[in-house]
């Protein structure tokens, strides 16, 4: 097997994984990005290991582990911006500065944003 074409595979799927994580706002987009960008490294770990004939096969316990660690990953990002979402109404990144207590900037913006939507 040419270790070209899983390479160059990986190397696209991680370009998109890594533009996602740049140029989107929702987070939910993002972790997807993060995903894509893991799933590049899944496969040039397994594609290595096939062409080095690796008799342990470290590459696909490699593989599973980091399998195991984005599903970790997953749930607990998508609980943070599901709750994220509950409070502050926006699953954008550039409105989510803090995870604590709504700041009265915040507060102040939502109020002029209700104003705006009341009068049009």
């Amino acid at each position: 097997m040419h270790l070209a074409y899983p390479a160059v595979l990986a190397v696209l799927l991680f370009s998109v994984g890594v533009y996602g994580v740049l140029a989107r706002r929702n987070v939910v987009l993002v972790l997807m990005s993060v995903e894509l960008m893991l799933n590049a490294v899944n496969l040039n770990l397994v594609a290595f290991d096939v062409w080095l004939r690796d008799t342990l096969h470290a590459g696909q316990a490699l593989t599973l582990f980091t399998i195991t660690v984005a599903a970790a990953e997953i749930g607990l990002g998508l609980a943070i911006v599901l709750l994220v979402y509950r409070t502050r109404r926006t699953a954008a990144v550039d409105r989510v500065t803090a995870l604590g207590d709504r700041h009265e900037a915040d507060a102040a913006a939502d109020v002029a944003e209700e104003k705006e939507q009341a009068a049009a």
